[in-house]
């Protein structure tokens, strides 16, 4: 299962990295290796949706293992299960049968309403991303698997985990920065057309998006030109929001994890102050405070 759970950890990361990259930049996406590569992330998705059904599960604050089947099913049932399965949905499979069906009357996908169709289920892929769920579970359970109880090891490990969430919401905004302009066939006023960059290489087009979604994101600016048409007004918006949300999140945990690295000099400081405050209450003699003083630094170091 250590070993499953390495494997669908790598599997997640790259689904989260490269499916929003595929879906938006790439126009013919039923190339074999992206067919294999969706049709394998969907298959051990599926393996592991089965498996969490057949794994014990262990009852927090305490050393009790549940491996009971029918109460490990209800618990996983009641829990993270919907959002397992709807992130599972075999997208590709579905895609698989459809091209095979439509191999014989290629002129439907020339009609305007297989067009949308089309770009409906690449909507529907981007289901796949709640996946993030199952990330954040990991991340929780190696934590708990290497008992990161060491200030030092636990603080890299949060900040590493809050940088790298924060770097996968500038990608995801940027893909999502070209993604609907796209879905309205790239209007005259969006920030596509107005840099002519419709037909250029997705890699030009992929680095232009994520530089507008970061200078939103960090609050520096509007990318090369301010937003023309309402839906680039609106995304903006949105890309502005998160952006400030995260960076209030950063900075709060940064704090928090800075304060926690010498948790036991402060309360060290703490406690030493209710016994200045009690000499001072009790009016003791500046010899008697200085010998309590020195007794303290002695004893404790300055640590509690």
């Amino acid at each position: 299962r250590f070993y499953w759970d390495l494997i669908m950890l790598l599997l997640m990361v790259g689904n989260l990295i490269i499916l929003p990259v595929g879906i938006t930049f790439f126009k013919d996406e039923n190339t074999p290796p992206w067919i294999v590569f969706n049709v394998l992330s969907d298959t051990f998705f599926l393996a592991d949706l089965v498996l969490n059904f057949r794994t014990g599960i262990v009852v927090e604050d305490n050393t009790e293992i549940i491996l009971d089947p029918h109460t490990i099913k209800m618990k996983y049932l009641k829990s993270w299960f919907l959002v397992d399965f709807i992130s599972s949905i075999p997208v590709d499979y579905i895609f698989l049968i459809v091209d095979l069906e439509t191999q014989v009357d290629s002129d439907v996908y020339k009609t305007a309403r297989a067009l949308r169709i089309v770009r409906f289920t690449k909507i529907l892929s981007l289901l796949r991303l709640l996946r993030l769920s199952r990330l954040i579970r990991s991340i929780h359970q190696w934590e708990e698997i290497f008992h990161m109880t060491y200030d030092l090891a636990s603080a890299v490990v949060r900040i590493f985990n809050l940088i790298g969430m924060m770097l996968l919401l500038c990608h995801w905004d940027g893909c999502l920065q070209f993604l609907v302009p796209m879905l309205q066939d790239f209007p005259e006023d969006c920030w596509v057309s107005v840099n002519r960059m419709v037909n250029d290489s997705w890699g030009k087009q992929y680095s232009h998006a994520l530089f507008k979604a970061m200078s939103h994101m960090l609050c520096i600016g509007y990318g090369q030109q301010a937003p023309e048409g309402m839906t680039d007004v609106w995304l903006t918006m949105l890309s502005i929001i998160v952006g400030a949300t995260c960076y209030a999140m950063f900075i709060g945990h940064a704090t928090a994890l800075i304060q926690s690295l010498d948790s036991s000099r402060r309360q060290y400081q703490e406690k030493y102050k209710q016994v200045e405050q009690y000499m001072s209450f009790h009016k003791l003699p500046g010899d008697t405070r200085q010998r309590i003083h020195e007794y303290y630094e002695h004893r404790y170091q300055g640590k509690m």
